[in-house]
C-alpha cells in the first residue's frame, strides 16, 4: 500500500510518517515548501505543495492507495488559520483526491470538536471549524475515519499507556502521546471496521489494554 500524508513535517504528521514506513508501507509526504523534512526510508517520497495549488496537490497525490490528513492550524496572532486549514484546507485536499481517484481517507480531527463554549475556540473558534472540516469528509465519495485525539502530547514513554477508544462525543477531557494516535490511524489502514467511523482516543496506564481490532468491534 501506498499512503500520502499530508502535515508530514508536523509533531504528529511526523509519527505517522514514522509508523507507516514501520509497517512496511511506502510514504508519500506532502509538506509545506518551507518545512524541514528527513528523508529516511528508501520507501518515502516528498513532495512541497500549497494546498491552494491544485494542479500540485493533484499529482502529489496521484498513484496512493489512502491519504492521512494530518494538517493543523498552529497558535498564531491570524485568528483565520483554523478555518484556513482545518475547513478550507480538508475541503481542498477532500476535492484532489475525488480529482485523483483515492477514497480511503483518514482525518486528524481533535476531542471536543464541534464544541462552542470550549477554551480552544479562543484560539479563532478551531473546534467549530474542525467540525466543518470532519463534515466535508463525512459523504458517500469516501471511505472515511475521523481520529478525534484527546490533548496531544511529546511522551514515547507508551509501554505503559493504553487506549481508551470510544464512539463520537464520548470522552471530553483526557491526553495521549502523538505517538500513539500515529498508531491509531497506521492501525485504521487495514482495518474495515474503521470505515465511517468517529473514533475518539485517550490513554492511561489504567485503561485495560484493548487492540485496535478488538476496540472497532465496540464502536
Amino acid at each position: 500500500m501506498k499512503v500520502a500524508i499530508t502535515g508530514a513535517s508536523g509533531k504528529t504528521g511526523f509519527r505517522i510518517a514514522e509508523e507507516a514506513i514501520k509497517k512496511g508501507l511506502k510514504v508519500k509526504k506532502i509538506v509545506r515548501k518551507n518545512s524541514n523534512v528527513v528523508e529516511d526510508s528508501k520507501n518515502t517520497e516528498t513532495f512541497r505543495v500549497s494546498l491552494d495549488n491544485n494542479d500540485a496537490l493533484d499529482k502529489a497525490l496521484e498513484n496512493v492507495d489512502a491519504l492521512i490528513i494530518a494538517t493543523g492550524a498552529r497558535a498564531s496572532l491570524d485568528l483565520t488559520g483554523p478555518a484556513k486549514v482545518d475547513a478550507l484546507g480538508v475541503y481542498r485536499q477532500l476535492q484532489s483526491c475525488k480529482r485523483v481517484g483515492i477514497k480511503r481517507i483518514i482525518l486528524v480531527s481533535s476531542l471536543c470538536t464541534g464544541k462552542l463554549f470550549h477554551p480552544l475556540n479562543l484560539f479563532g473558534l478551531i473546534l467549530i471549524w474542525k467540525k466543518i472540516g470532519e463534515n466535508f469528509l463525512r459523504n458517500p465519495s469516501f471511505e472515511w475515519t475521523i481520529i478525534r485525539p484527546g490533548g496531544l502530547n511529546e511522551s514515547e514513554k507508551i509501554e505503559s499507556e493504553n487506549i481508551d477508544y470510544t464512539k463520537e462525543d464520548t470522552q471530553f477531557k483526557g491526553s495521549i502521546p502523538r505517538r500513539l494516535v500515529a498508531k491509531c490511524c497506521v492501525d485504521a489502514l487495514s482495518n474495515k471496521q474503521s470505515i465511517n467511523k468517529i473514533i475518539e482516543v485517550t490513554s492511561s496506564s489504567e485503561n485495560k489494554k484493548v487492540s485496535f481490532k478488538k476496540a472497532m468491534q465496540n464502536i
